[in-house]
């Protein structure tokens, strides 16, 4: 894999999400007579989604062919990293959103919004099959690549904010998720995001599965709706993640930088 590969990544996960929210936008009656209408749970929503995966496993397609998408989607059975993020991923990010609950009033109203475990149990598995998918395009092909020129803080916020203009044909759409949500606290959240899963990506020598298991966690619908004191939160838990990794933030040393494991 060659770092130019990015180019060919991006556009095309642009190219593929942009269209179909674009169309959308400025078609949305040709849309929706044909289609339907765009929701959370549609299919075309799902490939919108989908795109950062579908951009990857086609560039590496194109360079490596079918076994190098299997040595590539071997990462998602790397689990191996320090107890000290797995406290991240199970105990402090929920803690988040329970403290940033506590300021917005009637968030914390009904601590398991739903009628049975069955109905949670249900709304997880869409959550699982939706976001953290786009893991493997982000982390998994695009933060290495991009971690061979830069120190792993650079690569994390030039990655955030690709990620963030990525989702804002999103906010434009009444139908989807991303209608409800605060521009401003989403876009600088994804920064803070980003930073945080930057060293647990390293940390665990390039595993797909934490950052994808971080995502869900980030999107698991028990957690209450925190918007946005959740997110001036992760930028405080951002700048912890940095200053305890300082001397690997800053370097490229010790840092993935191979697609292919």
């Amino acid at each position: 894999m060659r770092q130019t590969d990015l180019i060919p990544f991006f556009a095309m996960t642009f190219v593929i999400t942009w269209g179909i929210l674009g169309l959308y936008i400025f078609a949305s009656e040709t849309m929706v007579n044909l289609f339907g209408n765009l929701t959370g749970q549609h299919p075309l929503f799902y490939l919108a989604v989908y795109a950062p995966a579908i951009a990857a496993l086609a560039v590496l397609f194109y360079r490596e062919g079918v076994d190098g998408i299997g040595r590539f989607l071997s990462r998602l059975l790397m689990w191996r990293t320090s107890i000290y993020w797995y406290v991240m991923l199970i105990l402090i990010v929920p803690l988040v959103f329970y403290v940033g609950a506590l300021f917005k009033q009637g968030a914390l109203d009904k601590l398991f919004p739903f009628a049975s475990i069955t109905a949670y149990l249900s709304a997880l598995f869409f959550m699982a099959i939706k976001g953290p998918i786009e893991e493997i395009g982000w982390r998994g092909l695009a933060l290495p690549l991009l971690q061979r020129k830069m120190a792993p803080i650079w690569a994390a916020l030039l990655l955030g904010v690709v990620w963030a203009v990525w989702h804002l044909p999103a906010f434009m759409l009444s139908s989807t998720p991303q209608s409800a949500w605060a521009l401003t606290p989403f876009l600088v959240g994804t920064l803070a995001l980003s930073v945080i899963v930057t060293p647990l990506f390293n940390h665990s020598h390039g595993s797909i599965l934490l950052p994808a298991f971080f995502h869900l966690q980030l999107i698991n619908p028990l957690w209450p709706d925190a918007q946005p004191y959740d997110t001036w939160l992760f930028v405080v838990v951002a700048a912890v993640v940095v200053w305890l990794n300082r001397k690997t933030m800053f370097l490229r040393h010790n840092t993935v930088t191979e697609v292919l494991l």
